[in-house]
């Protein structure tokens, strides 16, 4: 029953992951707040990185498809690192 509830509990697995970052400023500090969404518009990860480059996009994707599995489609905001960081991938 418990397994069953935090199967219910979990964003439906999507096809299509849609990526995106924000400049966020806390304490004086610039992080990067990296989001995916699926196509259902459920949350499936956020992180916060202090770089934008392609090992930050890198990282994120990793963790991103350990969790989540393989998408058919992925949709950027045009970042270059989300092609560098999908090309090593």
């Amino acid at each position: 029953d418990i397994a069953e509830a935090l199967r219910h509990g979990q964003p439906r697995r999507g096809r299509t992951w849609h990526l995106d970052e924000m400049r966020v400023v806390i304490s004086g500090v610039v992080y990067w707040l990296w989001r995916a969404v699926n196509e259902h518009g459920e949350v499936l990860d956020v992180l916060l990185q202090e770089h934008r480059d392609a090992g930050a996009a890198k990282r994120f994707f990793k963790r991103l498809i350990d969790v989540q599995g393989i998408p058919e489609r992925v949709v950027t905001d045009g970042l270059r690192s989300y092609g560098a960081a999908l090309r090593e991938l």
